[in-house]
């Protein structure tokens, strides 16, 4: 195998230029796995476009990329649960699994976690190789392709929010937002057994491919009152509303929609970390307000979810860059939002029975 691998590194804002670097050594727990796909997620263009994330800004050189797929090329002396050759979806996120919350189950909550691409870090997966503990590499079954494994991400971010939200069979949804995560969330909706489920955004070609994943779906640039629409169509409102647009507006929107009792679920993050919320209709309608950061233990059920059929994810990909491509990829996702639902990085995919 050669030594050195081609990364795609962030030099200043909204550039980036292809270096040749050397391939990481790995440790005893640790795999190589040569990446497949690498989707782009919305704090990657956030970084690109402007250089920072709230209060955390990019000091210096930055390899973007978190949601990531690969194939296993070699493995340290004491890993026994994979073998050069499989396929992987990489979990980008290393607790240190001595704190807290990682004793209590919600490693997603530590607070020394080492996530790719995320401000320290600044090592990311825009790059033909990567060192990454086993333990937290997902084995793919036969059937699941590189390019679907590198969706496992976000899709684990939707079923955590599901998740948390503690709806299921019967009851009723609103999705504010039709980007990635909002598709992704409606998919996740549905495995649960959430069939009556409406989706919401600005974007026209966004809603047309929600109403093909089995949503209604209403676009707020044609109404005038967006609540008034859902109150008609709901009634005593529906029995939870996910906000993934990170939008102001939205947020507060989501408090007049939900039902009485009924439960909000914010996952987006807003530009400066600010939303003006109706804070007594919240109380007055006792409603439970939940937040989702990340997720925790959704890797094996969101695969599983891919395998049996319960999600499909080949319709959320709307646009794929080589990784001699990914100026240009990074440039249309942030710019042509209206046409590109999910940017994906080939670095080297693959033909295998799973699909690309």
């Amino acid at each position: 195998m050669k030594e050195t691998m081609k990364v795609a590194v962030m030099t200043g804002v909204a550039r980036i230029e292809l270096e040749e670097r050397p391939i990481p050594e790995i440790g005893e727990l640790d795999v190589l796995v040569r990446v497949g796909y690498v989707g782009v997620c919305g704090s990657d263009m956030a970084l690109f476009q402007n250089g920072f994330i709230g209060d955390s800004v990019v000091q210096g050189p930055m390899v973007l990329g978190h949601e990531a797929s690969g194939t296993v090329v070699a493995v340290g002396d004491r890993v026994s649960t994979l073998q050069p050759g499989d396929r992987v979806a990489l979990e980008p996120g290393v607790p240190c699994l001595h704190c807290e919350f990682c004793k209590g189950g919600r490693y997603n909550l530590c607070p020394d976690v080492y996530f790719w691409a995320s401000l320290p870090v600044t090592e990311g997966a825009f790059q033909e190789y990567v060192r990454h503990p086993a333990s937290f590499c997902h084995l793919l079954p036969s059937n699941v392709g590189l390019l679907e494994g590198a969706l496992i991400e976000p899709l684990s971010v939707a079923f955590h929010a599901v998740d948390r939200s503690g709806v299921g069979l019967g009851d009723r949804a609103v999705v504010l937002g039709a980007g990635c995560i909002g598709l992704l969330t409606l998919l996740a909706l549905r495995a649960a057994g959430v069939r009556d489920v409406v989706v919401v955004d600005l974007v026209e070609n966004r809603l047309e491919l929600a109403r093909e994943l089995g949503a209604e779906t209403v676009n707020a640039a044609e109404v005038p009152d967006v609540v008034t629409v859902l109150a008609e169509r709901f009634g005593a409102g529906p029995d939870a509303v996910f906000e993934t647009a990170g939008n102001r507006a939205t947020m507060d929107q989501a408090i007049h929609i939900v039902r009485r009792g009924g439960t909000l679920t914010f996952v987006g993050y807003t530009k400066d970390g600010r939303a003006d919320l109706n804070v007594n209709l919240l109380i007055d309608k006792e409603l439970t307000l939940t937040s989702v950061f990340r997720y925790c233990n959704t890797y094996p059920k969101a695969i599983s979810a891919v395998a049996s059929g319960a999600v499909v994810l080949d319709r959320i990909v709307s646009s794929i860059f080589s990784i001699d491509e990914v100026q240009e990829g990074m440039t249309r996702a942030v710019h042509d939002k209206a046409d590109v639902t999910k940017c994906v990085i080939r670095i080297a995919g693959d033909a295998g029975a799973g699909g690309v």
